[in-house]
């Protein structure tokens, strides 16, 4: 065999085993980026699942807080329907003792019922009372839902409605007014008290606000896990 084919075959014997060895070290590579990208992948997964039984754990622990108060509340609810001071409270005979409560903190924002209330239940059946001037401000609702009191030009958003009164009577019948607005059953508090004395005639004025609450709504939700 001469040099020089001796010396050809060793380069093309050299060439094969750099492609073989290339060949090798990409399809090793192909094989790590996969596996690489398949571990991502995985604890991707794996850290969701977590997620979501993280949400389920905590939904359950709600579910079950939930289910234990309720003894306790049917037990406190059968306390008040034998409550004597909220059975003696009860508009109607035949209204539930809780009605009263629903009575005294209304869901919603009755204007309307409120003055109802102060002219035909506080304010009447009193002998030598006359009103002068009866006004409940009125509530609307803002652009974001929220009740908005117009009190004379002064707005603000409260769980409360104000009112005004003027009444004219003996000293008797003005104390009984004010006995009435203590012993009603809607949450009032009066804020502003004035008396005098008009031509031979006592004058009541008062100012003050009743309160109702939002009723709460509860329901089952869908949350997203991301």
């Amino acid at each position: 065999m001469q040099p020089k084919e001796a010396a050809l075959r060793k380069r093309t014997q050299i060439a094969k085993a750099n492609r073989m060895m290339f060949a090798w070290v990409a399809g090793v590579s192909v094989v790590v980026g996969f596996a690489i990208i398949g571990g991502i992948f995985l604890v991707q997964m794996l850290m969701f699942n977590e997620k979501v039984l993280q949400e389920k754990s905590n939904t359950v622990s709600t579910l079950k807080a939930n289910n234990a108060n309720i003894e306790e509340l049917e037990s406190q609810i059968r306390v008040l329907d034998v409550n004597q001071a909220l059975i003696s409270s009860k508009a109607n005979p035949d209204d539930q003792t809780l009605q009263v409560i629903l009575d005294a903190l209304p869901s919603e924002p009755n204007s309307l019922a409120l003055g109802a209330s102060l002219q035909e239940r506080l304010l009447s059946g009193i002998s030598g009372l006359s009103v002068n001037s009866l006004q409940v401000d009125p509530v609307s609702t803002d652009e974001f839902g929220g009740a908005v009191i117009d009190g004379g030009g002064e707005e603000q958003v409260a769980n409360q409605i104000g009112f005004r009164f003027s009444v004219v009577g003996s000293s008797s019948a003005l104390q009984e007014v004010l006995s009435n607005l203590e012993k009603s059953i809607r949450t009032i508090d009066v804020t502003s008290l004035r008396v005098e004395t008009q031509g031979g005639e006592q004058v009541l004025s008062v100012q003050g606000r009743a309160f109702y609450e939002p009723a709460k709504t509860v329901e089952l939700r869908e949350k997203v896990v991301q």
